[in-house]
């Protein structure tokens, strides 16, 4: 198993979120750092191994965080293309945020509106695509289904 973490150290909260992640972990996974470059880290990972990305939510805030609003969508086809052309599977996390309320501020707004693209991307090149709430699986249907 390879786990693909997106999260940066950028203070400690943070730090200490990720201990607590690795310390969840089974220790005989693999890590791969990569806040920014997905598709390298995808391309990298064992062919045979299951792949973890936790998470495309933090990975396009990273992104977003650096002004690479416009480049954003091109590298999300780039790493979906990666995750589904190995032969194991690749198992990507993310968060919905477009299901409350309209943010009050822009970067917020853009955010949601990215986060969404780079979702909707993912989705288009998965093979099997899932809306997970309280631990309940809903869905969203396979590749044959046309979803």
């Amino acid at each position: 198993m390879v786990f693909i973490a997106t999260a940066e150290p950028r203070d400690a909260e943070m730090v200490a979120r990720i201990a607590h992640h690795q310390a969840e972990r089974p220790e005989e996974w693999t890590t791969i750092n990569a806040p920014l470059d997905l598709a390298e880290a995808l391309t990298g990972a064992p062919e045979r191994a299951c792949v973890i990305v936790d998470c495309l939510s933090l990975w396009v805030s990273n992104l977003l965080e650096r002004d690479e609003e416009g480049t954003i969508a091109p590298l999300a086809v780039e790493a979906a293309r990666c995750a589904a052309g190995r032969p194991a599977p690749t198992i990507a996390v993310s968060n919905e945020v477009g299901m409350g309320i309209v943010p009050a501020n822009e970067l917020a707004r853009r955010y949601r509106d990215v986060l969404g693209r780079v979702n909707a991307i993912w989705a288009d090149h998965a093979t099997e695509s899932a809306l997970v709430i309280a631990g309940r699986q809903l869905s969203l249907g396979t590749e044959e289904d046309g979803a």
